[in-house]
């Protein structure tokens, strides 16, 4: 039974604060959706929606109490596992904008099931982490970290979904640092990512004679798509393709870069009205705040994410167990790297990889699975144990 007591430790500066960054997010999205389509409302209408029924998720999660998911995390990766199969097996509707199988099609409406892996596995790893504190320092829990998030991550990536496959990667390494697994093998691993990471663009390097032209043939096959491998092309040197393969980030950079200090006005950007961006509800939606709001505009949107996150790093901190602390650290890990990607990628400082803005672009599966986050988050900060020194 719910026990109303535990309200008097709900954050509410924290949930103050994701509601300021909501408002925003819709504020700025009938801005830029108001002319991907005939109907100026069709995107923030949907979003409303979305919104709505990510309310009750966050609050039916919020009230739940967190420590009882450990009993059925086992079960959890089981599911989202199989979910992660079936949808590489799910039928494309006629029309539908992309190969990729990602989605799961339910008449309009989209369903990420990679989503909902990142939140589970979040609780799955948190749980086994917790649990193995007294032997952390053996090999098997390394090991076996990193061979449960194995499965998800190679799923992921033949979707294909190179951003979430990398948010895994991230959230997995600093769950990991946080458990108390020894920093050396840490270190280890991390040089080793490092490594594989400078050995792609290395061979990107020699098959391009420098990132002069685009991927011909490559000395080292590696498990990439074409389209994955120009990016990272792409990212090292737009130029090269500036109507095609370069576009995208180009026409960003000049939407961001004219909107100076104040920027052109709420719905007056040029580069966005006119459709010069694309994307731009979604993956590039930041380029609307640079554009339309300025500097300033960013600087405020930067600043909400910033004092989000460290309440979240409150609550962490504060949590009654590892196991809450985990979970949450998971999630700030997962939107923290989420963020710099997005918002990097419309600068010109990481390459396009299709990670969302959080809690901003336009998106159900994105808006439902990181709301439910925040009611993950609520439970671990309503059921803290707060000690008196």
């Amino acid at each position: 039974m719910f026990d109303k007591k535990i309200l008097k430790n709900l954050d509410w500066v924290f949930l103050l604060l994701l509601a300021l960054l909501m408002t925003f997010s819709f504020v700025v999205l009938i801005s830029a959706s108001g002319n991907v389509t005939s109907n100026p409302f069709y995107y923030v209408q949907r979003q409303a929606i979305f919104f709505g029924i990510s309310l009750v998720s966050m609050t039916v999660v919020a009230l739940f109490n967190y420590r009882n998911l450990a009993s059925y995390s086992s079960l959890a990766y089981v599911v989202v596992l199989g979910l992660l199969v079936a949808v590489l097996f799910a039928p494309h509707p006629e029309g539908a904008s992309t190969d990729a199988n990602r989605w799961f099609y339910i008449s309009t409406y989209q369903l990420q099931p990679s989503e909902l892996a990142k939140l589970v596995f979040i609780v799955v790893l948190a749980n086994y982490l917790s649990r193995r504190q007294d032997v952390i320092h053996e090999w098997r829990t390394f090991w076996v970290s990193l061979g449960m998030a194995a499965p998800f991550m190679f799923l992921i990536l033949i979707e294909p979904d190179l951003g979430t496959t990398m948010v895994f990667g991230f959230m997995v390494v600093v769950m990991m640092w946080l458990s108390g697994i020894p920093r050396r093998r840490m270190l280890a691993l991390l040089a080793i990512i490092a490594l594989l990471v400078g050995f792609v663009f290395l061979d990107l390097w020699v098959a391009t004679d420098g990132f002069d032209h685009m991927i011909e043939e490559l000395p080292v096959p590696l498990p990439m798509h074409t389209y994955q491998l120009n990016r990272l092309i792409i990212f090292i040197n737009p130029e090269m393709d500036p109507l095609k393969e370069g576009y995208q980030i180009i026409q960003s950079k000049v939407a961001i870069g004219s909107g100076g200090l104040f920027g052109k006005g709420y719905g007056e950007g040029s580069q966005v009205q006119s459709n010069f961006v694309p994307y731009h509800h979604t993956d590039f939606i930041f380029a609307v705040v640079g554009e339309e709001l300025g500097f300033l505009g960013a600087l405020a949107v930067l600043l909400i994410y910033l004092l989000l996150l460290l309440r979240m790093m409150r609550i962490a901190n504060q949590s009654a167990d590892l196991f809450g602390s985990l979970i949450v650290s998971g999630i700030v890990a997962m939107l923290v790297f989420q963020i710099f990607v997005n918002i990097g990628m419309t600068v010109g400082i990481m390459p396009i990889t299709g990670i969302t803005m959080p809690f901003f672009s336009y998106g159900g599966s994105s808006l439902l699975f990181n709301m439910t986050a925040i009611g993950l988050i609520l439970s671990v900060n309503m059921r803290r144990e707060i000690k008196i020194f």
